[in-house]
């Protein structure tokens, strides 16, 4: 079951125990993405974006639409809105907000809330290249498939840190875009 769109979700994210060492949780910046879910004759899909390799932050990764919450953001939900068109150009009457899940924090330094949404099968997405180097859709249910994801782990300031990851097709999905794809699953009644 998604949170509801009533107001924005508070509290910890769901993952600041694995990060709490590294990233103060009250020093975070608050970000929100939108995970865009189309229905298409072989299932639902969910939009993602890679981002331009010349950005400072995550360059070349594969990524939900989103970012910061400006000041002139009323909402969670109308930050999500917002950089969906800036980034992908997908217009808001496209986009039928469903619920968020939970907050989930960075070691970057974000508190990022993801907002779910149906998009209007007939919707078109136009990259920002400032921003998006490719929008794409893939399938939804090999994601929620909890075989298809495995958690890995690298050296993060002196300790293992354990992230997802999925490989589809060419693309390396990982990272907090994973983690939001597992905390998705897991609200849905999936088991990973």
């Amino acid at each position: 079951m998604l949170l509801p769109l009533a107001g924005d979700p508070d509290g910890p994210a769901w993952n600041q125990h694995e990060i709490s060492d590294v990233v103060d949780a009250a020093k975070l910046s608050n970000a929100a993405v939108l995970v865009g879910l189309v229905e298409r004759p072989q299932g639902v899909h969910v939009l993602l974006t890679r981002r331009n390799e010349r950005l400072s932050q995550h360059p070349g990764q594969v990524s939900f639409p989103g970012g910061r919450i400006d000041p002139e953001d009323r909402s969670a939900l109308d930050a999500a809105l917002r950089e969906t068109w800036e980034e992908v150009a997908i217009e808001r009457d496209a986009i039928a907000p469903l619920g968020f899940l939970d907050p989930y924090s960075t070691i970057t330094g974000f508190r990022i809330l993801p907002l779910v949404a149906r998009l209007s099968p007939d919707y078109r997405a136009r990259p920002n290249p400032d921003e998006v180097a490719q929008a794409f859709e893939v399938p939804l249910a090999p994601l929620m498939a909890g075989s298809r994801m495995v958690q890995m782990a690298m050296p993060w300031r002196g300790r293992p840190r354990q992230y997802w990851e999925y490989q589809v097709g060419p693309h390396r999905i990982w990272g907090a875009t994973a983690a939001m794809l597992v905390n998705l699953a897991r609200r849905v009644g999936v088991s990973i």
